[in-house]
């Protein structure tokens, strides 16, 4: 029959047109001349339905076979070009392409190693909030409104909100904790602050702080000089420890701690100013005022003490430009992991 030899011409038409196929788009345009929706054997297909009722099923079985035998053989030629575009684009001897490795800022690193030494001796951790109001920031730490830190030259103020401010440290944290904590406590405040800095080689308009407080009823001096300095050795190790007389509105007596430069050994070098030391911290008894602010007894004594994570940061790894931790400059952060 005219049909039969349609079948028979289509089958033999597929199988001499594969032999000659070279790449993947032929073979989809094959797929589409002989199985496509308007193809060869789909034609016939549809054809099904008009032949005599007596040969209908068995031409209808011989097309769909016919119809599966390209469709296998097409999936098995694309099956063999799938294997020969790995061989061509993959070389299974060539090292695998590396991935970077993310790692901790310095200054988290630095902050970590503080917080971890002041654990150690018993003090918590605790954090404030980095918009203040003008109390918590300054009247409650025992600095007067004539005070030049509360000059805009100094201090961001938020415009539009009363009295609200970036803080200018973390000392107002101090007040806060004592306001809801009673004695004996002994916290550290790590955290961010801000002032109206200038950028340069050791300035910038946002850095990060740790402030200490202890509080109990016998504290002294001589307590603040031992935590001290048992923290400058457990950090930088076998270094001179150098306590001077300074001034702070939130402290009475007030101190300076210096350590010996770790660069020159304490024998003087332009990292030091040829003196032989370096300052890292301010510190001291908290003043009368600042525990009366507070709301606590006159019983009680204590020490604060602050730094400069930065600070602490650029004498740990001997760095000269604190802006080398702000401009995103890969190339130095990953000596860091």
């Amino acid at each position: 029959m005219h049909i039969d030899a349609e079948i028979s011409r289509i089958r033999k038409n597929f199988f001499e047109t594969i032999k000659d196929i070279k790449t993947a788009e032929q073979l989809t345009n094959v797929r589409v001349v002989y199985i496509g929706r308007k193809g060869k054997v789909s034609r016939l297909l549809r054809e099904v339905s008009g032949l005599p009722a007596d040969i209908r099923p068995r031409v209808g079985k011989d097309l769909n076979l016919l119809k599966n035998e390209i469709e296998k053989n097409i999936n098995d030629i694309s099956l063999r070009f799938s294997g020969h575009a790995a061989e061509e684009d993959i070389d299974e001897t060539l090292p695998g392409k590396p991935f970077s490795v993310g790692g901790r800022h310095p200054l988290s690193i630095i902050r970590n190693k503080i917080t971890e030494i002041f654990f150690s001796m018993g003090f918590s951790l605790v954090e404030g909030p980095l918009m203040e109001d003008d109390w918590h920031n300054f009247t409650a730490l025992n600095v007067p409104e004539f005070h030049p830190s509360r000059d805009m030259h100094d201090t961001l103020y938020l415009e539009g909100k009363d009295n609200l401010l970036l803080r200018t440290h973390t000392s107002p944290v101090q007040v806060r904790v004592m306001k809801h904590n009673k004695p004996p406590l002994a916290v550290i405040v790590p955290g961010k602050c801000f002032r109206n800095d200038a950028i340069d080689a050791s300035h910038f308009p946002v850095f990060h702080q740790i402030e200490g407080l202890w509080v109990d009823k016998d504290i002294s001096l001589s307590d603040l000089k031992g935590v001290l300095s048992a923290f400058v050795h457990r950090l930088f190790g076998n270094v001179r420890v150098r306590f001077r007389p300074s001034y702070f509105p939130f402290t009475e007596p007030s101190i300076e701690l210096d350590m010996g430069c770790p660069v020159c050994g304490g024998s003087g070098c332009s990292t030091c100013g040829h003196g032989g030391f370096m300052e890292i911290m301010g510190a001291g008894m908290v003043h009368p005022e600042v525990f009366r602010n507070s709301g606590y007894e006159e019983k009680y004594q204590g020490f604060a003490f602050g730094m400069g994570i930065e600070r602490i940061a650029m004498i740990y790894y001997g760095l000269a430009d604190i802006r080398d931790f702000y401009n995103n400059d890969l190339r130095f952060l990953e000596q860091f992991k």
